[in-house]
């Protein structure tokens, strides 16, 4: 009986597994495509993602930290800086370096985005489920917590 049971939770965790993986990637994609980020590539959107998470910086340090050559990262930068998203400085302790940054405007459309994933998901918590289930989630959030810290 010991056997069979932990062949029976050893499916039931699988089968979990590939549950969580596939509505997690649903949901990723559902809030991605709120964010209305235009028409912006993979690599520009990481580069708004660094430079918002991280702060200001170089274009050799986003080229390393992205993994890709200097002057790739520089035609990657210049799409950035003509769509007003992007904008660079001298660096006071090099002049040689420019420093880059997110513009105001940026700044803007990250907090509306933002803004919107969250409007989206408390109105779909809020109407979709019953104040029960919203229980029943808000105590599935430490589960989750454990699962992606582990």
């Amino acid at each position: 009986m010991g056997k069979r049971k932990t062949e029976t939770d050893t499916a039931r965790a699988s089968a979990l597994a590939a549950e969580l993986h596939a509505l997690s990637g649903k949901l990723k994609r559902r809030l991605r495509a709120l964010a209305s980020a235009g028409d912006l590539t993979p690599s520009q959107t990481a580069v708004l993602v660094h430079l918002d998470r991280e702060g200001p910086t170089t274009v050799t340090a986003l080229a390393r930290s992205e993994g890709v050559r200097s002057q790739s990262m520089g035609a990657t930068i210049a799409v950035l800086e003509a769509a007003g998203l992007v904008s660079g400085s001298p660096d006071p302790k090099d002049g040689r370096q420019t420093i880059l940054s997110l513009t105001p405007a940026c700044r803007e459309l990250i907090r509306s985005g933002r803004a919107a994933r969250h409007d989206w998901l408390f109105r779909a918590i809020q109407t979709q489920l019953t104040p029960q289930e919203q229980e029943q989630l808000a105590a599935s959030m430490g589960l989750l917590k454990r699962l992606v810290d582990s």
